[in-house]
């Protein structure tokens, strides 16, 4: 044999051990890290949909790294970003870029849209968005991908390891069931049947992500629906929180709970920990100053009331200085809102994570 054929063979071998170490790395001691759910976690699904249901223009990210829009529901980062960073990893890419290839696809992904709920029929106003079913069949097609990759026993170990974070609920109330004062779904259910309802398709959801899988789960509530600025704005006569969406959150966060406490029990393990956003974000409702906040009834971005009607926009009021804010916009939470919420994720008691918090996950899983 030739030296130059002898070196070509070399070369070739050495370039196809490269390109499996470069995509196999990530699968060793790395934890993957799976989104799913509503415009709370959603990084950028829907800035590849026609929909109305975007975030793709300034001053959404205005606090990013960017100082660009990303398609977060936020200033700068979300929920889903700050966990990355505590799990030592990088933020999860959405599962429609097209940067989600090779190494990237072992970190995890985002399959999570904005204007979503729990039922099909939430969000219809938003036109083209990715209901939980289909991002569930997404994930489906998302672990063949990574099984193309690195083959499908260590697919399913990185599944069985990720985390997995799942926010759902909010949008079934005020993008549905309080939409307007007639809704169909007002007419077929009370408030407290309602709640119960959605509560049972959730499990449903919840099954089918442990069907496909995932074995550690954090699932969030609803926050205090009646306190944000929309609300504020829509249907508080002297700027208390409203009384129908905050009673509907009272109702359905505690029979969140009770669910996931029965579907562990069914299940034999701990696989679903109850995440009550409702209580972390009441905490600096109630009392912003002692977060930092001068407000948590004004949107930082917005108009009107509270700055509280319509969407943010460049033609929006902005306030100068957005960690002094509880909300960015007339849904959702600022940069420093969230890492509240996630700080509290990490190491809160019983009373905000049941049955444990993040801190506990990590330490429990790493002994295994």
């Amino acid at each position: 044999m030739s030296a130059s054929k002898s070196f070509t063979i070399f070369s070739v071998c050495l370039a196809m051990i490269i390109m499996i170490s470069i995509v196999a790395s990530p699968v060793e001691g790395a934890r993957g890290f799976f989104v799913f759910g509503d415009s709370l976690v959603d990084n950028g699904n829907n800035n590849y949909l026609v929909t109305y249901a975007r975030a793709d223009s300034p001053p959404y990210g205005i606090d990013y790294p960017s100082h660009r829009p990303t398609g977060r529901f936020s200033n700068g980062y979300n929920i889903p970003d700050l966990i990355s960073q505590h799990l030592g990893a990088e933020s999860t890419l959405p599962y429609l870029s097209p940067e989600l290839r090779g190494r990237k696809l072992l970190v995890g992904a985002n399959f999570a849209s904005a204007g979503i709920g729990i039922l099909n029929d939430t969000g219809i106003q938003f036109a083209n968005i990715i209901r939980i079913f289909k991002q569930l069949e997404l994930f489906q097609i998302y672990q063949q991908r990574v099984s193309a990759l690195i083959g499908a026993e260590e697919t399913q170990q990185l599944v069985n390891r990720a985390l997995v974070l799942i926010t759902l609920g909010g949008n079934d109330f005020v993008n549905n069931y309080f939409l307007t004062p007639i809704t169909a779904r007002r007419l077929q259910f009370n408030l407290q049947d309602f709640s119960r309802y959605l509560i049972s398709e959730y499990k449903k959801i919840l099954t089918r992500l442990y069907e496909l899988g995932a074995r550690r789960v954090l699932v969030t509530g609803t926050g205090p629906l009646g306190c944000v600025p929309a609300e504020l704005a829509t249907r508080s006569p002297n700027g208390q929180c409203a009384v129908e969406p905050q009673l509907a959150a009272a109702i359905f966060n505690p029979l969140l709970v009770q669910m996931i406490r029965d579907l562990n029990q069914e299940i034999g393990s701990d696989v679903f920990v109850a995440v009550n956003t409702m209580q972390m974000q009441n905490d600096f409702v109630n009392n912003p100053q002692a977060y930092g906040f001068i407000t948590s009834k004004i949107a930082c971005c917005g108009q009107g009331p509270y700055n509280g009607l319509g969407i943010c926009t460049p033609a929006s009021n902005l306030c100068p200085n957005r960690d002094l804010y509880a909300f960015w916009d007339p849904f959702h939470p600022t940069e420093k809102a969230n890492r509240i919420i996630v700080q509290t994720i990490l190491s809160g008691s019983e009373n905000y994570m049941f049955p444990m918090n993040l801190s506990t996950i990590i330490a429990m899983d790493s002994m295994t």
